[in-house]
């Protein structure tokens, strides 16, 4: 097929064929149309850039790093502006330079691995900021090429300037960004975050108590302080809402030294053997 197959050209007043026409294209009708490309589009993307697998990343788009919050403690300091904000966002950008430093060693190592045809454990994210910024541009400090599946929203900023440029989606559906999220993802790490991340751990956790997804996917929720207060998941198998054994699928930490080895060692046992996407 060649590539101008389906370019065609059309003088004022002649007939648009169907996929050309952004009515048709825009409307109800093309629905399907519509999320069959949000699947084959990613598709052939990862396929030219041979992504074999991901490590991805969800947290909160609100975390600064530490650099713009201490210099954002200072200006609220000289002007009486919310000092008790501006302080909580320099507690809270431990965990974007955390981020940033555990998806620079992943990604370091991935780059490592031996006899690798394809690109295997690629950072990726929901293509916006705060932590999802940090592990964008820690893959990049080390080199690599990092996914963002970002997704068109009211008032959303452009997916951040960290994302290859082949590899910068932008979603219309939810629930296609969600598979593209977890089909060739082989871990994934949850730094402390609002509804979307939480959104995105208990589907996790649910296609995986279920079996709907069989893969070996190691869930590492970073941070004590914050997810202690947060989550109280054993409650749930206290109440019998869940089995004592299901708290297993969660591995919590608070250091990236933990967190990096943990990872590796299970990507090294269930993944590594086992290249490619599928749930």
């Amino acid at each position: 097929m060649k590539k101008t197959e389906f370019v065609s050209e059309t003088l004022p007043g002649d007939p648009v064929e169907a996929y050309a026409n952004p009515d048709f294209m825009g409307s109800p009708d093309a629905r399907p149309l519509r999320i069959l490309a949000e699947y084959l589009y990613p598709k052939k993307q990862f396929e030219t850039h041979k992504v074999d697998d991901t490590i991805l990343f969800f947290g909160s788009a609100r975390i600064p790093c530490r650099q713009d919050a201490e210099a954002a403690l200072e200006t609220a300091r000289k002007t009486n502006a919310d000092i008790k904000a501006a302080e909580r966002a320099v507690f809270m950008s431990q965990y974007y330079e955390d981020t940033r430093e555990l998806a620079r060693r992943l990604t370091e190592w991935s780059l490592n691995l031996e006899d690798c045809q394809e690109r295997r454990f690629v950072i990726c994210t929901g293509a916006g900021p705060g932590i999802m910024e940090a592990a964008n541009r820690g893959a990049r400090d080390a080199g690599g090429e990092t996914i963002g599946l970002g997704i068109t929203l009211p008032k959303e900023e452009t997916n951040n300037p960290y994302v290859t440029p082949e590899l910068n989606f932008e979603f219309h559906y939810f629930f296609t960004r969600k598979f593209w999220f977890l089909y060739p993802a082989k871990a994934l790490v949850l730094m402390p975050g609002g509804f979307g991340t939480l959104d995105e751990l208990f589907e996790t956790l649910t296609l995986l108590q279920t079996r709907k997804m069989k893969k070996r996917l190691p869930v590492v929720l970073f941070g004590s302080e914050y997810w202690d207060k947060v989550l109280n998941l054993q409650a749930l198998a206290d109440f019998g809402a869940i089995n004592q054994e299901d708290l297993d699928l969660v591995y919590r930490t608070d250091s990236v030294d933990d967190a990096f080895t943990y990872i590796v060692d299970q990507l090294c046992q269930y993944a590594l053997p086992n290249p490619g996407k599928g749930m």
